[in-house]
């Protein structure tokens, strides 16, 4: 799955284009919420002129025309929350972690993407690292939930990112499944850490080495 729920991001924008998109991010919530309980009408018609704003300030911030934005109305216009994704980080017992290069931007991150309907957040960070790896492993702990306006992702849409702590478990080693969202795989120790890391990964890569360190679980769904 892809690892946001988009197409388009805003790849390396500035402040103003970030902002930008974080309040077209919240006409999108207000215009969803506004068309779910509105009759027919004025109101709906109001909350829908809303939407055509939406969609020119994600043109202006992603470079993609109205045209090809038009799809997003009947599905993300429509999701009056956060999006829910999560991430594996995958630390063996020597204290290494897996990561992937990313095909979209050619930087380094934790495998992962976004929540699909029936499953737990731990689900889909083992799914999402065995599609993008192949590697099969366990979520053993909760490492913490992220805003990504306050971590530093480089995404359109306002997500919650869900990040655990998972033990590599001995199995055979597979060919990833979306092999083409990532150029490379390779195990890292804290302190030879790529260079050049997705900023979104950048702050919460520390966080998994501390939590995976210490003895401090957190709750989480493991069905």
């Amino acid at each position: 799955m892809k690892r946001h729920p988009q197409p388009g991001s805003l790849g390396g924008g500035d402040e103003p284009t970030r902002r930008i998109a974080s309040l077209a991010e919240r006409l999108r919530g207000l215009s969803a919420s506004g068309l779910h309980y509105s009759s027919e009408g004025y109101g709906r018609e109001r909350w829908t002129s809303v939407q055509d704003v939406v969609l020119e300030l994600f043109s202006v911030v992603t470079g993609e025309t109205l045209e090809e934005l038009g799809p997003l109305r009947e599905t993300l216009l429509l999701h009056p929350t956060p999006f829910a994704a999560a991430d594996a980080a995958i630390i063996d017992r020597d204290g290494r972690m897996l990561l992937i290069q990313r095909s979209d931007n050619g930087l380094w991150a934790m495998p992962g993407g976004a929540s699909e309907v029936g499953e737990t957040p731990a689900q889909t960070a083992t799914r999402e690292a065995f599609e993008e790896t192949g590697v099969t492993c366990e979520a053993t702990a909760l490492a913490g939930v992220f805003d990504s306006r306050l971590c530093g992702s480089v995404t359109r849409h306002h997500l919650y990112h869900f990040l655990f702590i998972c033990k590599p478990l001995e199995a055979p080693l597979e060919e990833p499944k979306h092999a083409r969202e990532s150029l490379d795989r390779g195990w890292f120790v804290e302190s030879e850490l790529p260079s050049n890391l997705d900023p979104g990964h950048v702050t919460r890569i520390p966080v998994a080495f501390a939590v995976w360190r210490s003895d401090r679980p957190a709750y989480f769904d493991r069905v």
